[in-house]
């Protein structure tokens, strides 16, 4: 039988990470996030949707082509050749929503185990958002900053309590795992976080987007901007081009930017009245409408008209 001769493998290193492993990026006020370890690189996820016909070019150029090709295009399969270990500091609340994300391998400090971390997010004054009238889930602007002092005393307040009662109860010898139950979200938990880079940019790709929470967007922006960026420089320009900055737009979007071209208002309008996007309150104005205001968003980055305005 004839021997297989393969090519000799190397291990993948990218000199840019190399240089930040171990190296602790500062979130929030006491989180962090910092790379453990990584697998692979552009030149795997290059070499991985080349497998089926062979070894192919090495020409950089060629390489950024097809990566951007494989991210218009949604070819997912390639990206997850690459993973990543991260370590994260990051508030229980936040953490929360982290692990909504169930496409990671996760080990989570314990506090069964261990006293619970002696740190609690706090809010300065001027950070006090607003609840948003638009969006229920979300914020909208900020509190006055001298009643943003008085929240950001009682929280501090509540902080001291909270400690005090759960090192009470540890000196007391009550069990660790019934302790820690009166502790705020806002306490700081640790977590070894293993992802491939397919999944993890989905997550960045609703993380870093502007309706995101802002603590959460902020470790979002620090992984990608941060760690991803060096990692893997022509997929975090494609990304950056093809995820972060585009816009999707539905069928019946597509029609009514088409017919405003067209300076066929009124069709556009039937069409957006039909999607219940013109219903009107008594006083004569528009009813609030998510969708809608979605693709104003849209039409405002555009700079186009909104026709029913």
């Amino acid at each position: 039988m004839e021997n297989n001769k393969f090519e000799k493998i190397e291990s993948i290193r990218v000199e840019a990470l190399d240089k930040i492993l171990g190296i602790p990026f500062k979130v929030l006020d006491d989180g962090f996030v910092r790379v453990v370890d990584y697998m692979g690189s552009d030149q795997s996820i290059v070499q991985a949707a080349r497998v089926s016909y062979g070894k192919g070019t090495k020409k950089k150029s060629q390489d950024r082509g097809l990566i951007r090709y494989l991210m218009r295009h949604r070819h997912s399969t390639p990206f997850e050749m690459c993973e990543i270990k991260l370590h994260v500091r990051v508030p229980m609340d936040c953490w929360r929503q982290w692990i909504r994300h169930r496409t990671a391998n996760i080990n989570e400090y314990s506090t069964r185990y261990s006293i619970a971390i002696d740190s609690a997010q706090t809010t300065n004054p001027e950070e006090w958002r607003i609840q948003s009238t638009s969006n229920m889930q979300g914020s909208s602007g900020f509190l006055r900053s001298e009643i943003g002092y008085q929240l950001s005393n009682e929280e501090n307040e509540l902080h001291e309590m909270a400690r005090k009662v759960y090192n009470h109860r540890i000196d007391f010898g009550i069990a660790r795992e019934q302790a820690r139950k009166d502790l705020p979200l806002s306490t700081y938990t640790e977590a070894y976080w293993k992802i491939d880079l397919h999944n993890l940019l989905h997550f960045l790709e609703l993380r870093m987007d502007s309706h995101a929470q802002l603590e959460i967007r902020k470790y979002a922006e620090t992984i990608g901007k941060e760690i991803v960026k060096n990692w893997v420089p022509l997929t975090w320009e494609a990304f950056d081009e093809y995820r972060l900055n585009s816009m999707y737009f539905s069928g019946n979007e597509i029609k009514i930017i088409n017919l405003i071209n067209s300076n066929k208002i009124d069709d556009a309008l039937k069409i957006a009245s039909s999607l219940g996007w013109l219903e009107k309150r008594e006083d004569g104005s528009l009813k609030q409408n998510l969708e809608r205001t979605e693709f104003e968003e849209k039409l405002e980055a555009l700079n186009s008209i909104k026709p029913w305005k």
